[in-house]
Protein backbone atom coordinates (compact mmCIF):
# COMPACT_ATOMS: atom_id res chain seq x y z
CA UNK A 1 0.00 0.00 0.00
CA UNK A 2 1.38 3.40 -0.99
CA UNK A 3 2.35 5.99 1.55
CA UNK A 4 0.11 9.00 1.86
CA UNK A 5 1.74 12.26 0.81
CA UNK A 6 1.23 15.45 2.80
CA UNK A 7 2.60 18.56 1.15
CA UNK A 8 2.70 22.10 2.43
CA UNK A 9 2.00 24.80 -0.18
CA UNK A 10 5.68 25.81 -0.42
CA UNK A 11 6.77 22.21 -0.89
CA UNK A 12 4.05 21.70 -3.49
CA UNK A 13 5.25 24.71 -5.49
CA UNK A 14 8.83 23.46 -5.31
CA UNK A 15 7.79 19.97 -6.46
CA UNK A 16 5.84 21.53 -9.34
CA UNK A 17 8.92 23.28 -10.78
CA UNK A 18 9.37 26.26 -8.49
CA UNK A 19 7.77 29.71 -8.09
CA UNK A 20 8.82 31.03 -11.50
CA UNK A 21 7.40 28.01 -13.25
CA UNK A 22 4.16 28.29 -11.24
CA UNK A 23 3.83 31.90 -12.40
CA UNK A 24 4.45 30.76 -15.98
CA UNK A 25 1.62 28.20 -15.67
CA UNK A 26 -0.74 30.80 -14.23
CA UNK A 27 0.02 33.38 -16.95
CA UNK A 28 -0.30 30.77 -19.70
CA UNK A 29 -3.63 29.55 -18.32
CA UNK A 30 -4.89 33.12 -18.01
CA UNK A 31 -4.08 33.77 -21.67
CA UNK A 32 -5.73 30.54 -22.75
CA UNK A 33 -8.82 31.40 -20.72
CA UNK A 34 -9.01 34.77 -22.47
CA UNK A 35 -9.07 33.34 -25.98
CA UNK A 36 -10.08 29.68 -26.04
CA UNK A 37 -13.81 30.09 -25.30
CA UNK A 38 -14.08 32.89 -27.88
CA UNK A 39 -11.98 31.60 -30.77
CA UNK A 40 -15.20 30.58 -32.52
CA UNK A 41 -16.62 34.09 -32.00
CA UNK A 42 -13.40 35.56 -33.39
CA UNK A 43 -13.82 33.58 -36.60
CA UNK A 44 -17.50 34.48 -36.91
CA UNK A 45 -17.35 38.14 -35.82
CA UNK A 46 -13.91 39.49 -36.70
CA UNK A 47 -13.09 37.36 -39.75
CA UNK A 48 -16.74 37.03 -40.88
CA UNK A 49 -16.42 33.32 -41.64
CA UNK A 50 -19.41 31.01 -41.86
CA UNK A 51 -20.14 28.80 -38.83
CA UNK A 52 -19.29 25.55 -40.70
CA UNK A 53 -16.00 26.98 -42.00
CA UNK A 54 -15.05 28.26 -38.55
CA UNK A 55 -15.86 24.97 -36.87
CA UNK A 56 -14.01 22.91 -39.47
CA UNK A 57 -10.98 25.18 -39.20
CA UNK A 58 -10.87 24.83 -35.41
CA UNK A 59 -11.38 21.06 -35.52
CA UNK A 60 -8.70 20.62 -38.18
CA UNK A 61 -6.28 22.62 -36.06
CA UNK A 62 -6.84 20.37 -33.04
CA UNK A 63 -6.67 17.10 -34.99
CA UNK A 64 -3.64 17.99 -37.10
CA UNK A 65 -1.97 19.37 -33.98
CA UNK A 66 -1.97 15.83 -32.58
CA UNK A 67 0.44 14.82 -35.34
CA UNK A 68 3.22 16.72 -33.56
CA UNK A 69 3.10 14.47 -30.50
CA UNK A 70 5.58 11.77 -31.68
CA UNK A 71 8.18 14.48 -32.33
CA UNK A 72 7.46 16.06 -28.94
CA UNK A 73 7.93 12.68 -27.26
CA UNK A 74 11.30 12.12 -28.94
CA UNK A 75 12.42 15.65 -28.01
CA UNK A 76 11.53 15.03 -24.37
CA UNK A 77 13.39 11.72 -24.40
CA UNK A 78 16.55 13.54 -25.47
CA UNK A 79 16.43 15.29 -22.10
CA UNK A 80 14.61 18.52 -22.88
CA UNK A 81 12.06 19.67 -20.33
CA UNK A 82 11.52 23.41 -19.73
CA UNK A 83 12.58 24.11 -23.33
CA UNK A 84 9.70 22.00 -24.66
CA UNK A 85 7.25 23.68 -22.29
CA UNK A 86 8.44 27.10 -23.48
CA UNK A 87 8.21 25.99 -27.13
CA UNK A 88 4.61 24.85 -26.62
CA UNK A 89 3.83 28.38 -25.42
CA UNK A 90 5.82 30.13 -28.16
CA UNK A 91 4.09 28.24 -30.95
CA UNK A 92 0.80 29.60 -29.62
CA UNK A 93 2.27 33.10 -29.86
CA UNK A 94 2.69 32.39 -33.59
CA UNK A 95 -0.90 31.22 -33.74
CA UNK A 96 -2.20 34.39 -32.12
CA UNK A 97 -0.01 36.57 -34.38
CA UNK A 98 -1.36 34.83 -37.46
CA UNK A 99 -4.89 35.18 -36.12
CA UNK A 100 -4.42 38.94 -35.77
CA UNK A 101 -2.90 39.15 -39.26
CA UNK A 102 -5.65 37.13 -40.98
CA UNK A 103 -7.84 39.27 -43.25
CA UNK A 104 -11.60 38.81 -43.14
CA UNK A 105 -12.86 35.85 -45.13
CA UNK A 106 -9.58 33.91 -45.27
CA UNK A 107 -10.54 30.55 -43.81
CA UNK A 108 -7.23 28.83 -44.57
CA UNK A 109 -5.21 31.41 -42.66
CA UNK A 110 -7.65 31.04 -39.77
CA UNK A 111 -7.20 27.25 -39.92
CA UNK A 112 -3.41 27.69 -39.92
CA UNK A 113 -3.62 29.93 -36.86
CA UNK A 114 -5.84 27.31 -35.19
CA UNK A 115 -3.22 24.70 -36.13
CA UNK A 116 -0.44 26.57 -34.31
CA UNK A 117 -2.72 27.02 -31.30
CA UNK A 118 -3.60 23.32 -31.48
CA UNK A 119 0.04 22.23 -31.61
CA UNK A 120 0.81 24.24 -28.49
CA UNK A 121 -2.28 23.01 -26.66
CA UNK A 122 -1.50 19.37 -27.47
CA UNK A 123 2.24 19.55 -26.72
CA UNK A 124 1.92 21.38 -23.41
CA UNK A 125 0.39 18.61 -21.21
CA UNK A 126 3.07 16.04 -22.07
CA UNK A 127 5.89 18.58 -21.71
CA UNK A 128 4.55 19.81 -18.37
CA UNK A 129 4.11 16.28 -17.02
CA UNK A 130 7.66 15.37 -18.07
CA UNK A 131 9.06 18.45 -16.34
CA UNK A 132 7.21 17.72 -13.11
CA UNK A 133 8.28 14.07 -13.27
CA UNK A 134 11.87 15.27 -13.52
CA UNK A 135 11.84 17.51 -10.44
CA UNK A 136 9.52 15.44 -8.22
CA UNK A 137 9.27 11.76 -7.42
CA UNK A 138 6.77 9.20 -6.16
CA UNK A 139 3.57 10.48 -4.60
CA UNK A 140 5.02 13.98 -4.32
CA UNK A 141 5.02 13.99 -8.12
CA UNK A 142 1.34 12.99 -8.19
CA UNK A 143 0.44 15.87 -5.88
CA UNK A 144 2.53 18.29 -7.96
CA UNK A 145 0.73 17.23 -11.16
CA UNK A 146 -2.59 17.73 -9.37
CA UNK A 147 -1.46 21.15 -8.16
CA UNK A 148 -0.57 22.17 -11.70
CA UNK A 149 -4.01 21.16 -12.91
CA UNK A 150 -5.72 23.10 -10.13
CA UNK A 151 -3.65 26.19 -10.90
CA UNK A 152 -4.36 25.89 -14.61
CA UNK A 153 -8.11 25.58 -14.05
CA UNK A 154 -8.04 28.65 -11.85
CA UNK A 155 -6.22 30.63 -14.54
CA UNK A 156 -8.60 29.42 -17.23
CA UNK A 157 -11.59 30.44 -15.14
CA UNK A 158 -10.26 33.92 -14.37
CA UNK A 159 -9.29 34.44 -18.01
CA UNK A 160 -12.74 33.41 -19.21
CA UNK A 161 -14.42 35.77 -16.74
CA UNK A 162 -12.23 38.68 -17.87
CA UNK A 163 -12.98 37.87 -21.49
CA UNK A 164 -16.73 37.79 -20.84
CA UNK A 165 -16.49 41.21 -19.22
CA UNK A 166 -14.77 42.57 -22.34
CA UNK A 167 -17.17 41.13 -24.90
CA UNK A 168 -19.40 44.21 -24.89
CA UNK A 169 -16.66 45.92 -26.93
CA UNK A 170 -17.47 43.85 -30.00
CA UNK A 171 -14.88 43.25 -32.72
CA UNK A 172 -12.28 45.58 -31.22
CA UNK A 173 -12.53 43.81 -27.87
CA UNK A 174 -12.02 40.39 -29.46
CA UNK A 175 -8.92 41.63 -31.27
CA UNK A 176 -7.62 43.13 -28.03
CA UNK A 177 -8.26 39.83 -26.23
CA UNK A 178 -6.24 37.99 -28.87
CA UNK A 179 -3.37 40.47 -28.53
CA UNK A 180 -3.32 40.16 -24.73
CA UNK A 181 -3.39 36.38 -25.11
CA UNK A 182 -0.30 36.53 -27.33
CA UNK A 183 1.53 38.67 -24.79
CA UNK A 184 0.54 36.27 -22.01
CA UNK A 185 1.89 33.29 -23.95
CA UNK A 186 5.14 35.16 -24.68
CA UNK A 187 5.59 36.07 -21.02
CA UNK A 188 4.82 32.53 -19.89
CA UNK A 189 7.30 31.09 -22.40
CA UNK A 190 10.08 33.35 -21.13
CA UNK A 191 9.36 32.38 -17.53
CA UNK A 192 9.20 28.66 -18.31
CA UNK A 193 12.44 28.73 -20.30
CA UNK A 194 14.23 30.60 -17.48
CA UNK A 195 13.67 27.68 -15.10
CA UNK A 196 16.27 25.60 -17.06
CA UNK A 197 15.15 22.08 -16.17
CA UNK A 198 16.23 19.07 -18.20
CA UNK A 199 16.95 15.40 -17.64
CA UNK A 200 20.60 14.47 -17.12
CA UNK A 201 21.42 12.13 -20.04
CA UNK A 202 24.53 10.66 -18.45
CA UNK A 203 22.84 9.79 -15.18
CA UNK A 204 19.77 8.51 -16.98
CA UNK A 205 21.99 6.16 -18.98
CA UNK A 206 23.59 4.89 -15.79
CA UNK A 207 20.16 4.30 -14.28
CA UNK A 208 19.27 2.23 -17.32
CA UNK A 209 21.58 -0.49 -16.02
CA UNK A 210 19.24 -0.82 -13.04
CA UNK A 211 16.48 -2.33 -15.20
CA UNK A 212 15.11 1.09 -16.14
CA UNK A 213 16.15 0.56 -19.76
CA UNK A 214 13.12 -1.44 -20.82
CA UNK A 215 10.89 -0.49 -23.74
CA UNK A 216 8.06 2.00 -23.45
CA UNK A 217 5.08 0.27 -21.83
CA UNK A 218 2.38 -0.71 -24.29
CA UNK A 219 -0.48 0.51 -22.07
CA UNK A 220 -2.98 -0.54 -24.73
CA UNK A 221 -5.90 -0.95 -22.34
CA UNK A 222 -4.98 2.23 -20.49
CA UNK A 223 -4.76 4.30 -23.68
CA UNK A 224 -8.03 2.89 -25.04
CA UNK A 225 -9.77 3.47 -21.71
CA UNK A 226 -8.43 7.01 -21.57
CA UNK A 227 -10.27 7.87 -24.79
CA UNK A 228 -13.51 7.00 -22.98
CA UNK A 229 -12.54 8.59 -19.66
CA UNK A 230 -11.86 12.02 -21.20
CA UNK A 231 -15.48 12.29 -22.26
CA UNK A 232 -16.08 13.44 -18.68
CA UNK A 233 -14.20 16.67 -19.43
CA UNK A 234 -16.83 17.64 -22.00
CA UNK A 235 -19.84 16.68 -19.89
CA UNK A 236 -20.20 20.07 -18.09
CA UNK A 237 -19.34 22.04 -21.24
CA UNK A 238 -21.31 20.14 -23.90
CA UNK A 239 -23.47 17.26 -22.68
CA UNK A 240 -25.24 18.95 -19.75
CA UNK A 241 -25.99 22.27 -21.51
CA UNK A 242 -27.33 20.29 -24.47
CA UNK A 243 -29.54 18.07 -22.30
CA UNK A 244 -30.76 20.94 -20.11
CA UNK A 245 -31.70 22.99 -23.17
CA UNK A 246 -33.13 20.42 -25.58
CA UNK A 247 -34.60 17.78 -23.26
CA UNK A 248 -35.54 19.77 -20.15
CA UNK A 249 -36.04 23.32 -21.48
CA UNK A 250 -34.18 24.59 -18.40
CA UNK A 251 -32.84 28.08 -17.88
CA UNK A 252 -29.27 28.71 -19.17
CA UNK A 253 -28.41 29.70 -15.62
CA UNK A 254 -28.31 26.02 -14.65
CA UNK A 255 -25.62 25.31 -17.27
CA UNK A 256 -23.62 28.32 -16.11
CA UNK A 257 -23.92 27.29 -12.46
CA UNK A 258 -22.78 23.74 -13.23
CA UNK A 259 -19.77 25.00 -15.17
CA UNK A 260 -18.75 27.39 -12.39
CA UNK A 261 -19.21 24.69 -9.73
CA UNK A 262 -17.09 22.28 -11.77
CA UNK A 263 -14.26 24.82 -12.01
CA UNK A 264 -14.39 25.72 -8.31
CA UNK A 265 -14.43 22.06 -7.23
CA UNK A 266 -11.46 21.18 -9.45
CA UNK A 267 -9.45 24.15 -8.17
CA UNK A 268 -10.18 23.46 -4.50
CA UNK A 269 -10.29 19.65 -4.38
CA UNK A 270 -7.82 18.40 -7.02
CA UNK A 271 -4.80 18.36 -4.69
CA UNK A 272 -6.57 17.17 -1.49
CA UNK A 273 -8.36 14.34 -3.30
CA UNK A 274 -5.17 13.26 -5.08
CA UNK A 275 -3.26 13.24 -1.78
CA UNK A 276 -6.10 11.30 -0.12
CA UNK A 277 -6.05 8.70 -2.91
CA UNK A 278 -2.26 8.32 -2.67
CA UNK A 279 -2.71 5.59 -0.04
CA UNK A 280 -4.05 3.29 -2.81
CA UNK A 281 -2.39 1.95 -5.98
CA UNK A 282 -2.71 4.37 -8.91
CA UNK A 283 -4.28 1.78 -11.19
CA UNK A 284 -6.96 0.98 -8.61
CA UNK A 285 -7.70 4.68 -8.17
CA UNK A 286 -8.03 5.14 -11.92
CA UNK A 287 -10.46 2.20 -12.09
CA UNK A 288 -12.41 3.73 -9.20
CA UNK A 289 -12.65 6.97 -11.19
CA UNK A 290 -14.36 5.07 -13.98
CA UNK A 291 -16.87 3.59 -11.55
CA UNK A 292 -17.66 7.02 -10.08
CA UNK A 293 -18.07 8.53 -13.55
CA UNK A 294 -20.33 5.68 -14.68
CA UNK A 295 -22.43 6.10 -11.52
CA UNK A 296 -22.79 9.82 -12.28
CA UNK A 297 -23.92 9.06 -15.83
CA UNK A 298 -26.60 6.76 -14.46
CA UNK A 299 -27.48 9.54 -12.02
CA UNK A 300 -27.96 11.93 -14.96
CA UNK A 301 -30.22 9.33 -16.58
CA UNK A 302 -32.36 9.19 -13.44
CA UNK A 303 -32.35 12.98 -13.02
CA UNK A 304 -33.62 13.63 -16.54
CA UNK A 305 -36.64 11.44 -15.85
CA UNK A 306 -37.85 13.78 -13.08
CA UNK A 307 -39.31 16.32 -15.46
CA UNK A 308 -38.97 20.09 -15.67
CA UNK A 309 -39.59 20.86 -12.00
CA UNK A 310 -36.95 18.77 -10.24
CA UNK A 311 -34.89 17.67 -13.22
CA UNK A 312 -32.52 20.62 -13.47
CA UNK A 313 -31.67 20.75 -9.73
CA UNK A 314 -31.14 16.98 -9.77
CA UNK A 315 -28.81 17.25 -12.77
CA UNK A 316 -26.84 19.98 -10.98
CA UNK A 317 -26.53 17.77 -7.89
CA UNK A 318 -25.34 14.75 -9.85
CA UNK A 319 -22.82 16.96 -11.67
CA UNK A 320 -20.91 17.22 -8.38
CA UNK A 321 -20.46 13.43 -8.42
CA UNK A 322 -19.30 13.63 -12.03
CA UNK A 323 -16.76 16.30 -11.08
CA UNK A 324 -15.44 14.13 -8.24
CA UNK A 325 -14.95 11.34 -10.77
CA UNK A 326 -13.14 13.77 -13.07
CA UNK A 327 -10.86 14.86 -10.21
CA UNK A 328 -9.99 11.26 -9.30
CA UNK A 329 -9.33 10.46 -12.96
CA UNK A 330 -7.15 13.52 -13.55
CA UNK A 331 -5.14 12.89 -10.39
CA UNK A 332 -4.31 9.29 -11.25
CA UNK A 333 -4.12 8.89 -15.05
CA UNK A 334 -1.02 10.94 -15.91
CA UNK A 335 0.58 9.90 -12.62
CA UNK A 336 0.14 6.25 -13.59
CA UNK A 337 1.80 6.83 -16.97
CA UNK A 338 4.80 8.57 -15.37
CA UNK A 339 5.13 5.69 -12.90
CA UNK A 340 4.98 3.00 -15.57
CA UNK A 341 7.37 4.50 -18.13
CA UNK A 342 11.14 3.94 -17.87
CA UNK A 343 12.98 7.26 -17.61
CA UNK A 344 14.53 7.15 -21.09
CA UNK A 345 11.14 6.70 -22.83
CA UNK A 346 9.03 8.87 -20.54
CA UNK A 347 8.48 11.47 -23.26
CA UNK A 348 7.19 8.97 -25.79
CA UNK A 349 4.89 7.38 -23.22
CA UNK A 350 3.43 10.76 -22.28
CA UNK A 351 3.08 11.66 -25.96
CA UNK A 352 1.10 8.50 -26.63
CA UNK A 353 -1.09 9.23 -23.63
CA UNK A 354 -1.72 12.78 -24.89
CA UNK A 355 -2.64 11.36 -28.31
CA UNK A 356 -5.37 9.29 -26.67
CA UNK A 357 -6.52 12.30 -24.63
CA UNK A 358 -6.59 14.61 -27.65
CA UNK A 359 -8.44 12.04 -29.74
CA UNK A 360 -11.05 11.55 -27.02
CA UNK A 361 -11.55 15.29 -26.65
CA UNK A 362 -11.83 15.67 -30.44
CA UNK A 363 -14.47 12.97 -30.96
CA UNK A 364 -16.49 13.38 -27.77
CA UNK A 365 -18.50 16.43 -28.92
CA UNK A 366 -19.58 14.60 -32.07
CA UNK A 367 -20.46 11.45 -30.13
CA UNK A 368 -22.39 13.34 -27.47
CA UNK A 369 -24.36 15.42 -29.96
CA UNK A 370 -25.10 12.31 -32.05
CA UNK A 371 -26.43 10.30 -29.08
CA UNK A 372 -28.41 13.07 -27.37
CA UNK A 373 -31.26 13.27 -29.94
CA UNK A 374 -32.00 9.58 -29.34
CA UNK A 375 -32.93 10.23 -25.75
CA UNK A 376 -31.41 10.20 -22.29
CA UNK A 377 -31.04 6.41 -22.20
CA UNK A 378 -29.01 6.38 -25.40
CA UNK A 379 -26.67 9.12 -24.18
CA UNK A 380 -26.15 8.33 -20.51
CA UNK A 381 -26.63 4.57 -20.80
CA UNK A 382 -23.98 4.35 -23.53
CA UNK A 383 -21.54 6.54 -21.60
CA UNK A 384 -22.07 4.52 -18.40
CA UNK A 385 -21.60 1.16 -20.13
CA UNK A 386 -18.47 2.15 -22.04
CA UNK A 387 -16.94 3.84 -19.00
CA UNK A 388 -17.50 0.75 -16.84
CA UNK A 389 -15.92 -1.34 -19.59
CA UNK A 390 -12.96 1.07 -19.66
CA UNK A 391 -12.60 0.88 -15.87
CA UNK A 392 -12.59 -2.92 -16.05
CA UNK A 393 -9.88 -2.83 -18.73
CA UNK A 394 -7.74 -0.51 -16.59
CA UNK A 395 -8.15 -2.71 -13.52
CA UNK A 396 -7.23 -5.96 -15.30
CA UNK A 397 -4.31 -4.75 -17.44
CA UNK A 398 -0.99 -6.09 -16.19
CA UNK A 399 1.93 -3.74 -15.57
CA UNK A 400 5.12 -5.01 -17.17
CA UNK A 401 7.30 -2.77 -15.08
CA UNK A 402 7.57 0.58 -13.42
CA UNK A 403 9.88 3.44 -13.79
CA UNK A 404 12.65 2.87 -11.25
CA UNK A 405 14.44 6.17 -11.25
CA UNK A 406 14.34 9.74 -12.46
CA UNK A 407 17.51 11.67 -12.99
CA UNK A 408 17.58 15.41 -12.92
CA UNK A 409 19.84 18.23 -13.91
CA UNK A 410 18.74 21.69 -12.84
CA UNK A 411 20.70 24.83 -13.62
CA UNK A 412 21.96 26.88 -10.64
CA UNK A 413 19.47 29.64 -11.40
CA UNK A 414 16.68 29.38 -8.84
CA UNK A 415 13.06 28.95 -9.70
Amino acid sequence: MATTTKLQPRALVRASGGPRYAVALAVDALGTGLLRPFLLLYGLTVLRLSPPATGIGMTAGVVVGLACMPAVGRWLDRGARSTVVAASMLVRVLGVAMLLATPAGHVWLFATAALFLGIGNQAWPAAHAALVATVAHGRERDAALAGGRALRNAGLGVGALLAMACLTGGTTALQALAAVTGLAYLTAAALAWSVHVDAHPATATAAATDRADGPAPRMRALLAANVVYVFCLNVPEIALPLVLKTQMDASPMWSAAIFVANTVLVVTLQVPVTVLMSRFPRRSVLALAGVVLAASYLGFLAATSLGHGWGAPAVATVSVVCTIGEIIYAGSATALVTALAPAHVLGRALARFQLSTGFGLAVSPAVITALAPHGAAALWGSLAATTLLAASAVATEKDRGTRLSDCVRRAPAGS
